[in-house]
């Protein structure tokens, strides 16, 4: 969808309201990208009087499982007592997901005088770099203690790294993903992943193969943060998670590790961790819905070590997929994503999502052959018909597609979706 249309979009749906307008002046910055560099917040934040500099900051990068493990720390770190901000990017379906407080998304009054001060003060800044600086001020003016930052892309010169010094910082894994803006190696990905970290603070690192794995140990080094793997404390925190509830998925549990230790570090107790962890949502990441029509299982996988972490998940949990409801980005992996997805399923239906050029659905069928769709709506009618109420239907390919396909499911308000 182009940004004309997604400006239409915001304004049908919620015609004269402020947040509407302010939504609009926003989605209006989306032609300049997720922009590198932080020249421009080094800017607006100085002009704002700092407002990153108010609490304290949990960094957490990584080419999947961020988001999940931001969500872990952010319910961790609210078990314990402390007020707490949770800044994450993209927004499955309504753009105040991204900056919370105390685990609930911004309400409307709030967002909008947020967003106008953001806007007014960072006239220049991209899309992206704007909800950073509206984030930074939500956590202010709201006084939170712990604030959690998802990476949106890379790392060393993303938007959130503005940050001078945090708690904790964190990195999930490296894989192959955005290699238009950050290499076509596991290396080149693996220094831009490392630039989050700072001197004199923790940098854990998650489970990742050994060339990544060395090449963030070595800028760590050169930088001088504290290096912390999760493998030093893997009989502890095999102990732990075999006693206490997480995040549904089995790729969540290498998520979930690092972000035990991450609360270690923070100084959160185990009641707490185990509280926070039984508490922490994250929708769209292995999330199964059973739905008045039937069962539907949405994943956000949108690269090949996504999928092929759902599909380890998949033959853990034992479940067998009716259908596969497929869409992806155009520039993303997605004829290897799809080999190792297509055969879960006996019937495949694909669309494409909203959110930035999409994969053609036709070219997808000739890969693996299915039906191809209209819109999400279309997509899900058709799986459901074929699967009967019944059968498992599985969404998966892309963040954007999860999202509204969520939205359709559950009847869930929906702004336009941003590939930012």
């Amino acid at each position: 969808m182009g940004t004309r249309a997604c400006l239409q979009t915001v304004a049908s749906d919620t015609s004269g309201d402020r947040l509407a307008g302010v939504l609009g002046s926003l989605y209006a910055r989306v032609p300049l990208g997720m922009r590198l560099g932080l020249d421009a917040m080094r800017a607006v934040c100085t002009k704002a009087d700092h407002p990153e500099r108010r609490f304290e900051i949990v960094h957490v990068g990584g080419t999947n499982g961020k988001g999940s493990t931001c969500a872990m720390v952010e319910s961790m770190a609210r078990a314990a007592g402390k007020k707490t901000g949770l800044y994450t990017s993209p927004h499955l379906c309504r753009f105040a997901e991204r900056i919370r407080i105390n685990g609930a998304p911004l309400d409307d009054a709030s967002l909008t005088n947020v967003l106008e001060r953001a806007l007014d003060v960072g006239k220049d800044l991209s899309f992206f770099e704007t909800a950073t600086l509206a984030a930074f001020m939500a956590f202010a003016e709201h006084g939170v203690d712990l604030a959690v930052m998802e990476v949106g892309i890379g790392g060393r010169l993303d938007a959130t790294n503005v940050i001078e010094r945090s708690r904790v910082s964190a990195i999930t894994r490296v894989a192959f993903d955005h290699m238009d803006r950050l290499g076509n190696t596991l290396e080149a990905i693996a220094v831009e992943k490392a630039g989050i970290a700072r001197p004199g603070t923790p940098l854990v690192m998650g489970d990742m193969a050994r060339e990544p794995r060395a090449i963030i140990e070595r800028e760590a080094r050169v930088i001088g943060a504290e290096m912390v793997g999760v493998e030093s404390r893997t009989c502890e925190l095999q102990a732990f998670f075999a006693r206490h509830e997480r995040l549904p998925g089995r790729y969540q549990a290498a998520n979930a590790d690092v972000a035990w230790v991450v609360a270690d570090l923070l100084g959160i107790d185990n009641f707490a961790k185990a509280t926070g962890l039984a508490r922490a949502r994250w929708p769209g990441r292995f999330e199964r819905i059973d739905a008045p029509d039937g069962s539907y299982l949405l994943d956000g996988a949108h690269n090949p070590d996504g999928a092929a972490a759902l599909v380890a998940s998949l033959t853990a949990a034992r479940e067998q997929v009716s259908v596969l409801v497929f869409g992806a980005m155009a520039d993303k992996a997605w004829s290897e994503m799809l080999d190792m997805l297509a055969p879960l399923a006996r019937a495949r239906v694909y669309v494409s999502p909203m959110g930035r050029a999409p994969a053609d659905p036709a070219a997808i069928a000739a890969r693996h052959p299915g039906q191809t769709a209209r819109d999400v709506r279309d997509a899900l009618a058709r799986a459901r018909a074929i699967a009967s109420p019944h059968g498992l239907v599985l969404v998966t390919g892309s963040l954007y597609l999860v999202g509204q396909a969520r939205a359709k499911i559950l009847g869930l308000a929906q702004d336009p979706p941003v590939a930012l």
